[in-house]
């Protein structure tokens, strides 16, 4: 609560959500579930229809469209443009400030907005807030790994040479903050890591909250899309941007390649084993 304890003295925020035809329909449910079953909830979804959907995922978004009028907005594409157009487009249709992102396959801690307004009230100038995660398959109680990220703006930044230093589903962020930094771009399987890049030279001023506030969906098809080489040069490219825009060094970029080949190159099931346990806890 805030101090004074009135949920209301929260400042409205929006929910950004990306969703495309491959989506199953009881994921969506149950994110959207998680959503509604919030201690504070968002006074907006902002749905980004990327490319047209199955008859089954229209149905769900009548039905919550229904029973909660005035929440959902829609921003439709004819032709499926992938993630960083798609949230490129979905930034500025939001009519908050405040930005949650979030994934449609994802599950959320019921208390998970709540705990990072409390950090934007705390702090003025904060621009990005996010948290750890717990990874699961099937049941959101059986976590099979979690992922840790660094928590204050200087591991942030150090962290951010080399991986990701926010987990891409659990952030909350300034919608001004994002746009001045350049938005997201078109930069397939790494859309979240040029943001943070460009936040970062962007003198934006980012946080991660010690605890586990979203439960995210990974599965072998996740680890499956992570390798082989066409996923390395995807990856190559933007952690070349990444040294380019002045943020790592050389060394870091020669690194990050290193490594990433060799887990891009190896058989899916050691690939498992190192995202879910030697990259992961």
């Amino acid at each position: 609560m805030c101090e004074n304890g009135d949920i209301k003295d929260y400042p409205p925020f929006s929910v950004l959500m990306s969703l495309y035809y491959k989506e199953k329909p009881e994921y969506l449910r149950q994110c959207f579930d998680s959503l509604l079953n919030q201690t504070v909830q968002a006074n907006e979804w902002v749905i980004v229809k990327d490319g047209p959907l199955t008859e089954e995922l229209e149905q769900v978004l009548h039905e919550y469209e229904n029973k909660n009028p005035n929440l959902i907005k829609y921003v439709t594409f004819e032709k499926n443009q992938g993630l960083g157009l798609a949230l490129r487009a979905g930034v500025p249709a939001c009519s908050n400030e405040l930005i949650a992102r979030m994934d449609t396959d994802d599950i959320c801690r019921e208390d998970r907005f709540e705990v990072q307004l409390k950090e934007f009230l705390k702090d003025h100038n904060l621009d990005i807030c996010g948290s750890h995660i717990k990874e699961f398959d099937e049941n959101p109680e059986k976590c099979h790994s979690i992922r840790k990220v660094p928590l204050n703006n200087e591991e942030i930044i150090q962290y951010q040479r080399r991986r990701s230093a926010y987990n891409h589903v659990t952030v909350m962020f300034k919608k001004n903050s994002v746009l001045k930094s350049g938005n997201y771009e078109d930069a397939p399987l790494m859309e979240d890591d040029m943001l943070w890049t460009r936040m970062i030279l962007a003198k934006c001023k980012g946080k991660n909250v010690d605890e586990y506030l979203v439960y995210v969906r990974t599965g072998l098809s996740m680890i499956e899309r992570r390798g082989g080489w066409s996923y390395f040069k995807k990856y190559k490219a933007s952690r070349k941007k990444v040294y380019e825009l002045g943020l790592a060094s050389y060394w870091d970029y020669i690194y990050t390649l290193i490594v990433q080949l060799i887990v891009a190159l190896v058989p899916t099931s050691i690939r498992k084993f190192v995202f879910e346990k030697a990259l992961r806890e």
